[in-house]
């Protein structure tokens, strides 16, 4: 099969949408022919923000046999939905990432036209994946899911759970004996090393484009914290790292927070394994799942996250981490506040934080279901 991947953005750059299609297409690539398309590889005509007009791809496309398309990719989704207006092939599928809230006024004129064809390119789509039905269903498009839910398809983000996995020390260990060792590690670590101080982490753009991310939430939140014994380690970087700086100062956390700006991936991996919780407060439904969420989990870190459509549904509640309220910055402090005074549930919440990654967030796993995907489309070939 040839496939066209199409992003609207890919790494470097820090974002959901660029990773996700980049790690699709790293799967799909190993049993097919795969090329990616996005601003990075064509010279874009137009481009504002991560939207970008590729005008180029109309005569590229018609000697693939599939469009993987990430949506939202306003200036170029048009160019696909004319392009399928003419061509029945190559069969076109639809992976929406998340809608998109609060734009300026210029993003707002210059997205207008993927907005008014949005529902015709649902129709051309022969599947339309998600890595969360619960997001799709409160989603701009629930309306479009409750008419045509047999085009839906649920795969959840995978990760390499040899590369994001806890320390040594963290693991759960079958022999009574090294079980009893990695307790009184632990105790001595806590209590003489760290000082029961609990070392907090969040991983997230911090630029204008991840405004959603609620960094404000929780500065806000841990000022008013009345216990004092946490650090916390922002990863990312952006245009508003400067800002969060000057709040962290004007909250007089300076001296509590570290900002580490961009890691590589080995550094993002021993800064997850260092963490004793991680949190996601994002704000609103910009945020529709959170493959940091799952790199946390795998990591066994139990996790803080937004209770939102999609968020909710990577972990469960009171298991491997706890739901807060979207945006309030009273109940973000509350939660917290739990888990510093239940180190047994924080513990054990560890331990089934990573039993969660590896039953449902495996790269096999999510390989199988894509795979399933074309095959699906096409039951005739037996060989995919």
């Amino acid at each position: 099969m040839k496939i066209a991947n199409i992003a609207c953005a890919w790494p470097p750059y820090a974002g959901g949408i660029g990773n996700g299609a980049r790690q699709i297409g790293q799967l799909l690539a190993e049993n097919h022919e795969l090329i990616n398309f996005n601003p990075q590889t064509l010279r874009p005509w137009l481009q504002y923000g991560h939207g970008a007009f590729l005008p180029q791809l109309f005569w590229r496309l018609p000697r693939f046999d599939y469009i993987y398309l990430h949506y939202p990719f306003f200036g170029t989704a048009e160019i696909i939905w004319l392009f399928k207006l003419f061509f029945r092939k190559p069969k076109l599928i639809l992976h929406y990432h998340m809608d998109v809230k609060n734009l300026g006024l210029t993003a707002k004129i210059l997205s207008l036209p993927s907005r008014l064809i949005r529902s015709s390119l649902l129709n051309q789509a022969e599947t339309i994946i998600s890595a969360s039905l619960d997001y799709i269903q409160a989603s701009q498009i629930k309306k479009y899911y409750s008419s045509h839910p047999e085009k839906f398809k649920e795969i959840p983000f995978g990760l390499d759970l040899d590369k994001f996995k806890p320390k040594a020390l963290n693991r759960p260990a079958e022999n009574k004996i090294i079980a009893k060792t990695q307790e009184i590690i632990h105790y001595i670590n806590d209590k003489f090393i760290k000082k029961n101080r609990l070392s907090l982490l969040f991983v997230g753009g911090l630029d204008r484009a991840h405004y959603f991310k609620g960094v404000p939430i929780l500065l806000r939140a841990l000022a008013e914290l009345a216990d004092d014994n946490w650090r916390l380690t922002i990863v990312g970087d952006g245009d508003r790292r400067k800002e969060y700086e000057k709040l962290a100062a004007e909250l007089r956390l300076t001296d509590k927070i570290e900002f580490l700006g961009r890691l590589d991936d080995s550094e993002l991996v021993r800064s997850y394994q260092n963490a004793d919780l991680f949190i996601l407060p994002s704000i609103n439904t910009n945020e529709a799942f959170g493959i940091v969420l799952i790199e946390a989990l795998a990591c066994g870190v139990p996790v803080i996250a937004s209770d939102l459509p999609g968020v909710r549904s990577v972990f469960s509640n009171y298991q491997e981490g706890l739901l807060a309220e979207a945006g309030s910055v009273r109940d973000l402090r509350k939660k917290l506040t739990f888990i510093f005074h239940n180190e047994g549930l924080r513990r054990a919440m560890a331990l089934a934080a990573r039993r969660r990654a590896e039953e449902k967030y495996g790269l096999g796993l999510m390989r199988e279901r894509l795979e399933e995907l074309f095959t699906g489309m096409n039951p005739e070939a037996d060989n995919l």
